[in-house]
């Protein structure tokens, strides 16, 4: 049966090609009311599926390119004086950055300063700026794509980990198979086809999903096995720190909207939480040395049962 995350799915997809599995996590990461941070090299589509998705979706789009010198204010936005026509009166008048806008693309967020990164955070956790003293609502709903080239490469400042946690997902898109790669070749630009897409939803019926994904109910069962897995990486793991109660609940979140995603269920599985684990505790936690060759994930996969 199609519905209008199906048709989302299809249109993304169009654009995205062999990448189903990060579609739905991005797309159920937005209706999480989260945001995502996409790690990869250059050239993999990272800008790409922020376009897409924002022509899907129907919202409107900013993109913030992160430099070495970008200042707070270019995000933000500023107050400048203007004087009034004819008259040597005037007042200052706020001019609004690209943060004022429902998707916001922060590309190479880590090629930024600290400073330049950090002045997103109230943006993602509060929905609002505060700028000379006012705070300034952002629209609804607001969604930060950014993108992050690899650490080793030159000219990056590495995120710290309470700005990590912000984030409530992270993925990588990584090479494409042979079979879509022919296609891209032989297609059409994607970038083209994702400037051209069709919005499948409005704003009020994304709005509405969200709320749905807000209902979707956790048996006491699923929810131990939730538990678990947080005790685990605090006290049992081996990690130099446990998941927070933010990074439990962002857990919680993301399986929720995946259950809508993935199967339109308003019931959480166990197989909800373990298909968003890796893109929410991966970048959340850091291994010690006995179990720094598996992914956290992974290593909770191992050692965590289920039932008991």
């Amino acid at each position: 049966m199609t519905t209008p995350i199906t048709r989302v799915l299809e249109q993304l997809g169009q654009v995205i090609l062999g990448k189903e599995e990060q579609l739905r996590l991005a797309l159920s990461c937005l209706l999480a009311r989260g945001h995502l941070l996409i790690e990869d090299l250059p050239g993999m589509g990272k800008t790409t599926l922020s376009h897409a998705l924002a022509g899907a979706l129907g919202l409107q789009y900013n993109r913030i390119q992160f430099t070495s010198d970008l200042l707070p204010a270019d995000i933000l936005g500023v107050s400048i004086f203007e004087r009034e026509p004819g008259s040597d009166l005037g007042r200052f008048r706020f001019h609004p950055g690209p943060v004022f806008s429902q998707l916001v693309l922060a590309d190479e967020i880590n090629r930024a300063t600290p400073k330049a990164q950090s002045a997103l955070l109230e943006a993602m956790e509060e929905g609002q700026v505060t700028i000379e003293g006012e705070t300034r609502p952002l629209p609804q709903p607001f969604f930060v794509i950014a993108t992050q080239n690899p650490v080793s490469q030159s000219g990056t400042f590495p995120l710290p980990e309470s700005q990590l946690d912000r984030f409530l997902m992270c993925i990588q898109l990584g090479y494409p198979d042979a079979r879509a790669e022919r296609e891209l070749l032989e297609g059409r630009d994607r970038r083209a086809m994702a400037a051209g897409l069709q919005a499948v939803l409005k704003t009020a019926d994304l709005q509405q999903l969200q709320q749905q994904v807000d209902a979707v109910q956790a048996a006491a069962s699923v929810l131990d096995y939730l538990q678990r897995i947080i005790a685990f990486t605090r006290y049992d793991g081996g990690y130099q720190y446990g998941l927070s109660p933010r990074g439990a609940l962002a857990l919680l979140r993301s399986a929720k909207a995946w259950a809508l995603v993935d199967g339109g269920r308003q019931h959480l599985l166990p197989e909800d939480i373990q298909a968003v684990l890796p893109a929410v505790v991966d970048h959340r936690l850091a291994a010690a040395a006995p179990v720094a060759a598996l992914q956290p994930s992974a290593h909770i996969l191992q050692q965590v049962p289920v039932l008991v």
